[in-house]
């Protein structure tokens, strides 16, 4: 890592995958604070559900960027480029290493690449197309989008309406794709970064994980925790937090659009189609140093590449 720059560290990988086990590893062996890449973990009162580090854990090692928002708040991966960048100054003043630690692929992308122009969201606009998804299908909403957008439409699926949306939004209201615009982006992260995604070899482990840790955050109170935000007013369920896997098919759940067996079958399908979008974004990563999940010399590995 011979360079001008400061050194930073990403660690990267699926729900479930063991990051934030290695992460706590790697600050006993090497000057390193965290910094969370979750935009579950940010709000406050979402803890069981986004398998948020326990008391003990982040008093070994304190992750910052959790606990930062109300769920009734929004946030934008420009924020979150903004409240990193912050962060890593700090750690980097202090003569640590800033290692950043979650699932949420799009926060890496733009703390990494910078920031498009892109525009705000439009409530018209978006209205427009649901109501077309809704009439047409999706798949044939994401026609139109390879017809604009080759690039973006190989990169969303069909059956990811969120992503989808935002593409279409974007042509809609400015006349060019969501490629063009995210190549006019702020400077690149300045930052001499080594990048790792820890995973299991085998996607069945990885499903079985999941199921697992689901079954857990129930036993740990995960309805009750849900209830809690429920009861609230200001909340409704198309919230970003409330979107937020798991926490969307329990809120259906205590809506009563479907009994207890439902909820848990389709919140783990659910993290199992997060799991899969996570490692499609993985695979397509640039200049990426894999680790399984369950090799017995991970932190060797980390260590050996960052001083190489």
């Amino acid at each position: 890592m011979q360079t001008d720059q400061p050194a930073a560290i990403f660690l990267m990988g699926p729900t479930a995958s063991g990051k934030t086990d290695l992460a706590i590893r790697l600050t006993q062996e090497l000057p390193c604070e965290i910094i969370s890449v979750d935009s579950a973990m940010i709000y406050k009162g979402m803890d069981i559900g986004t398998a948020k580090p326990s008391a003990e854990e982040l008093a070994a090692a304190p992750h910052r960027l959790i606990d930062i928002l109300d769920p009734a708040q929004s946030y934008s991966a420009a924020d979150f480029r903004q409240d990193a960048l912050r962060e890593m100054q700090d750690i980097t003043r202090r003569g640590n290493i800033p290692l950043l630690v979650g699932g949420t692929m799009m926060y890496f992308k733009v703390l990494l690449e910078g920031i498009s122009p892109l525009p705000a969201a439009d409530k018209t606009v978006r209205a427009e197309i649901e109501a077309e998804a809704a009439t047409s299908g999706w798949s044939e909403l994401h026609q139109q989008l390879a017809a604009v957008d080759e690039v973006s439409a190989r990169r969303i699926h069909p059956n990811d309406p969120q992503r989808l949306t935002r593409a279409l939004e974007v042509y809609r209201l400015t006349g060019k794709s969501l490629t063009q615009l995210s190549q006019q982006s702020s400077p690149p992260l300045p930052y001499q970064v080594t990048q790792f995604a820890i995973a299991p070899a085998d996607r069945q482990v990885l499903h079985e994980r999941i199921a697992r840790r689901f079954e857990l955050m129930l036993q740990q109170g995960f309805e009750q925790e849900v209830r809690k935000l429920f009861q609230r007013t200001d909340l409704h369920e198309d919230l970003p937090a409330i979107r937020c896997v798991g926490y969307r098919q329990m809120w259906e759940y205590l809506q009563q659009r479907y009994d207890h067996q439902e909820m848990v079958f389709r919140a783990i399908v659910a993290t199992r189609q997060l799991a899969k979008r996570q490692l499609t974004w993985l695979r397509s990563w640039q200049d990426l140093n894999w680790l399984d999940t369950f090799a017995d010399n991970n932190l060797e590995q980390v260590i050996f590449r960052l001083s190489d």
